[in-house]
Parts: C-alpha cells; structure tokens; sequence
C-alpha cells in the first residue's frame, strides 16, 4: 500500500511543482519514488506499522521517511542527469508523500473505529454525570473499546458555570439541579437516554435517592462507571450497578488507625463467631493489624472454613488457629482460654434471628446468657485484659426473647466489669479469678447492618431473584441501618477507647466505670418498605409494577421501631464522633449471676415458662408481644 501510494506521490508531486509540465512521465519516474520510500523507510520502520492502531509517534516517523525519500529521489534525479520539474519539488514531494501516507492511516483507523462503522449496531443511549474530569476519563475509555456500545447524548456537571460547553463533542445541559429540565430537552429531541450514568463516587446518599426519584419518573435506569483508574486500553467498558450502601449517606467518620493498631499488634486476640457477619468482619480488621496470633472460634465448620479460606486467598499474613467449639460448653472453653491465653477477646457469637428464638426459647437462652457468661468467666479466669461483646438494638425496651437475652448479656457484662475493678472475696470466689486480675468488660451496642446473615437485605435480593413479592411487615417498619465493615470500625474504636485510653476525657471514663454501654452512631432510621422500593429501583425495575410489595404484618417478638435507648437513658457524647454512651440500669453480679443460675437450671429442664419469668423478673422493661394468631 505504501508503495502504491509513493508511486501515486512521484508524478503528482512533479504536476504540483509544475503544472506545465503533464502529469504522466516513464515507468522509471514511478519506480524510483517507490524505490526510494521502501529504502528511507526501513530505518523508521514503516513497513511494520499497524495501520489499525496509528498514532502521533507513527505520523512523526511517517513525516521523517517522507522528507528522507524526497530527499534521496532528488539526489537520484541529479546523479542520472535529470533535473528537478521545479525548485519546491523536493518539499512538494516530501509534503504530497505524508499527506498521501499519513492520510491513508488516519482514513482507515477511523473507518475501522466502532463510532462510524455503518454496519455498527444500535448503541445504547447515556447521559453521563460526574465532574469534567471524570466524565473526559470515561468517554475516552469508551472510544477506546472496541466493543464499545455506547452512545453519550449529553452531560450533566457537577460544576455550576458549564452549560453550553462541549466535551469529547458531548453538550453539557446544565448541573444536577437542572436534571429533569434536561430530560425534557432530549425527550424532545428524541434523544432520550435509557441509562443514567454516574462517573466518580460523590454522588451518594440524599442526592442519589433523589437521582433515583427521577429516574424512576421517566422510566431511566441509573448505574456507575467502573473504576476509572481501573479502564485500560484493551478493557470492556461495563456499567455497574448502584449499591445499596450508597443510598445510606453515613459520612465517614474518622478512625483512631494508630490506636487500634497498639492495640491488636503482637497480641493475641480471640474472636468468637468467627464465621458469623460481624464475627468475619472482625477477623479481617484484626488480621490487617498483624495480631501475634489470631483465634477464630466458631462452632460451625463450614463458615470457620469460609473465611479462612478468604483470607488465604487474600494473602492476608500472620498465624492463626481455627478452633470449632460451643460457646455453651464450659469445659471446651475454659481450656481454649487456658491454653492460648488471648490479651483480647472479642465475642461476636450469638443467635440473633427475632421469630428464630421465638419458637426455639430454650436455645436463645442457652447461647446469648449462658454462653456469654461462660465467655466473660473464662476470659476473666485467662487474664484476659479486655472483652469486648457485640450487643444489640433490640435489647432496648426488649419485646422479643432475643433482645431481652442480649440484655442480660449486657447487663452480666456490666457487672462484671465493675466487680473487677472493686474486687471483692466474694466476688473472686464466684469468678474464681486471678487477684490481679483488672479486665475490662466493655459493650457496644448497634442496629442493623446491611447484608448480614439472616436480614433484610439478603431475604429482598433473593425474592428480586424469583420475580418477587418482597414482603414487608408493615408501612410503618423502621430500622437503623449501617454497613457491617463501618460497624465493624466503630467497634474496633469504642475498644480502642476503652482499652488504651489515650487522651480521653474524664466524663467518658467516668460513665464507662459506671456500667456506661458504647452505642453507635446510627444516623436516622430507614423505613423497610423505602428499602424494598430502592432495592427495586436498582434492579431497573419499577415497584408496584414490575415487582409487588405485599405486607405480611408483624412477627412475633417484632416492633415497628427500635430503639438505642432506653427511654430513661439519655445519649451522652463520648469523645470520639461516632461514638455514644448509653447509661442504662446496672445490677449487682453477685444477683444477675444467681438470677442466671436459675435461667440455667430452667432451660436444662426444659422449662420454657419458668425460664421467661426469671428472665421478665430480670429485666422488667420487657414486654413480650407474642403472635396474636
């Protein structure tokens, strides 16, 4: 092709230097331009261009091996006793050459680019919003792939000054306010894009569930860029979907790294539920602190297995041991304990399924009573410095048999935490603890956390999954919600402040000595069926229409709302932004204990009934809402 196009070069240039003079000359005159391009051009590699994928690096080498071969053809001319048609031959030539080959690459590279192919297929429709800057990222990696099948008709920035300009020849219609009008714009221009498409990550929260109002009003779907620093030359550009957690808008709050890294490293520290939503959370976090050793204990198999295996594949260093026990089994537990004599214990074990522990009382019990007190007894007996136990919104003001056995939870846990620091023989006695023995017993208390095992979330996903209903207790339900790694975070830090007490402020270790409960920010609580319509919405779907939302009413042990406080609690401020103190009522342990005793010697007799009026004696905020049917 080049060879033809340096034939093609020679007359015509010789007719541009002199128009007089014809066009057409001997066969030699368009040899010796072919000849003279194929010997400039081998040192700058022309044959082995790929025309397909031109750029500014092959034009320069083209431009170069156009002014050689002018250049070493002029010379020829002279030596064989023929002179130049003209004196602007050698750069008329030189400039018909790099038009000729340079053009000729250009030409096909863009006949052979997905975005004029007249074959091409019909391209999906998007309007891009985001900053200039990440929406130039995006549209370039677009023209980019190859399999590219998308279409952008206009832009929506972020900055408040752009209508009117043009990127990558895309119009900006104006900012995210003036979104519908824009919509308007293109439906009548017949242009209206199917998708909603948003470039970077900080369109989130209110803003978001606003987008998604719209886009539901005009029946557009709304997804994300891939990560853009992702995109490569050779990538497929794919949208992703919106996440759920994207909705919730809970700013980041910022974590103390450095403490809970004194705290975790070259320690040894025990999680119980290691398997478990929050427990597997803890595992990873810990891990990344590099822990001495790090104990995941869980009484099931297969997730003890699950999420070593992720952290394998993750090549997340350090040694751990995977220990399968019970965290009802005294015996096993204390020699656990006894044996790896953890600095740290964190105890996410519990049954926490609300109608589960309804009609399975005994067993709910048994595992968040008595086994949080055979953990928080072996850990004290270990010498253990701090054990920190995950409570629950649901023990406020419990209505259910698990929330009131969270409450015990906590409030076993609160006592022994002020007896350890006001030992006394009595106290030891029962305990059966070193002397010296100062642990901390902290609790932290939160909501919902998205995605768990058991929630929501999941239950939603899998009924989209089946074409629906998805089925909502009642209109009025509200739950407060977070994400399991940002809870997970706020535990780690409501242990940090508790545990190394660096720089903290006297009123919050003063409600901390006095059975003070670490609550977590929350944020304000979401109503489930908003939940449902968002989880709809983001499946490109249309609630009411596409999927049903029945109402099933409320389960036993079930409220519409919960609670972090019990009404004569105030929140208090703690020292750290996402932190609260809760002050609830706190019990003698040398009562709570004789009071669990008997908990105990009820459920081993199976003795569901005189079980519940032990506990209802225990805590008498507790109102059970059975099922009415």
């Amino acid at each position: 092709m080049d060879a033809m196009l340096a034939a093609i070069a020679a007359p015509l240039a010789r007719w541009l230097s002199d128009p007089q003079g014809g066009l057409l000359h001997p066969l030699w005159f368009l040899t010796g331009g072919v000849l003279t391009l194929l010997v400039s051009g081998l040192p700058f590699h022309i044959p082995q261009q790929y025309w397909r994928f031109s750029g500014i690096a092959d034009l320069l080498n083209i431009a170069a091996a156009s002014i050689a071969s002018s250049v070493l053809f002029t010379c020829l001319l002279l030596v064989t006793g023929f002179s130049t048609p003209s004196i602007t031959f050698p750069i008329i030539y030189a400039m018909v050459l790099l038009i000729l080959m340079g053009g000729g690459r250009v030409g096909y590279r863009l006949c052979t680019s997905e975005n004029i192919k007249l074959d091409r297929k019909k391209k999906q429709k998007i309007l891009l919003l985001g900053s200039d800057e990440d929406i130039d990222l995006f549209i370039r990696a677009t023209k980019k792939d190859v399999q590219n099948s998308l279409k952008v008709v206009g832009l929506i920035s972020f900055r408040q000054s752009r209508k009117g300009h043009r990127i990558h020849n895309a119009p900006i219609l104006g900012n995210l306010e003036e979104l519908p009008k824009a919509l308007a714009t293109l439906e009548s221009q017949k242009k209206l894009p199917s998708t909603l498409v948003i470039t970077g990550s900080e369109l989130r929260g209110p803003q978001l569930r606003q987008l998604l109002s719209v886009a539901e009003q005009w029946k557009i779907q709304v997804k994300r860029t891939p990560s853009l620093t992702s995109l490569t030359p050779a990538s497929n550009v794919e949208l992703q979907p919106i996440a759920l957690e994207e909705l919730l808008n809970r700013p980041q709050v910022p974590l103390d790294e450095e403490g809970m890294e004194y705290m975790i490293k070259d320690r040894v520290v025990l999680v119980t539920g290691a398997g478990g939503s929050i427990g597997s959370e803890l595992v990873r976090q810990i891990a990344r602190l590099s822990p001495k050793l790090l104990i995941l204990l869980d009484h099931s198999e297969y997730a003890l297995w699950k999420i070593n295996v992720e952290l394998v594949e993750n090549k997340i260093p350090g040694e751990r041991k995977l220990v399968l026990a019970n965290i009802r089994d005294q015996a096993r537990i204390e020699a656990v304990f006894q044996h790896y004599k953890p600095e740290l214990v964190f105890h996410a074990a519990a049954l926490k399924h609300v109608p589960m522990i309804e009609n399975n009382p005994i067993e709910g019990f048994l595992t968040n009573i008595i086994g949080t007190r055979i953990i928080a007894n072996a850990a004290a007996q270990a010498g253990v410095k701090a054990l920190i136990m995950i409570s629950t919104d649901k023990a406020v003001n419990p209505s259910s048999l698990m929330g009131t056995s969270k409450r015990i939870a906590e409030m076993y846990c609160q006592a022994l935490d002020m007896a350890m620091h006001h030992q006394s023989d009595e106290t030891q006695d029962i305990l059966n603890i070193p002397d010296n023995s100062k642990m901390r017993c902290v609790t932290v208390r939160f909501g919902n956390v998205l995605g768990s095992t058991g929630s929501v979330v999941p239950l939603f996903r899998r009924q989209l999954r089946h074409g629906g209903p998805l089925t909502v207790t009642d209109p009025e339900m509200k739950r407060y919600f977070m994400t399991v790694p940002e809870a997970v975070g706020l535990v780690l830090q409501a242990s940090v402040r508790a545990t190394v007490h660096k720089n903290g402020d006297v009123a919050t270790d003063e409600m901390l000595r006095n059975g003070g409960i670490f609550v977590l920010d929350m944020g304000e609580p979401v109503k489930i069926i908003d939940l449902a319509r968002q989880l709809i919405r983001l499946a490109g779907l249309k609630p009411d229409e596409d999927i049903q939302i029945v109402f099933t009413g409320l389960r036993p042990g079930e409220k519409l709302f919960e609670e972090l406080f019990h009404g004569r609690e105030a929140p208090m401020p703690t020292d750290h932004a996402g932190l609260m103190m809760a002050t609830p009522r706190i019990v003698n342990l040398l009562e709570v204990n004789f009071l669990i005793d008997q908990i105990a010697e009820a459920c081993q007799q199976e003795d569901v009934e005189k079980a519940i009026t032990i506990v209802q004696n225990l805590v008498p905020e507790f109102k059970h809402k059975l099922n009415e049917s």
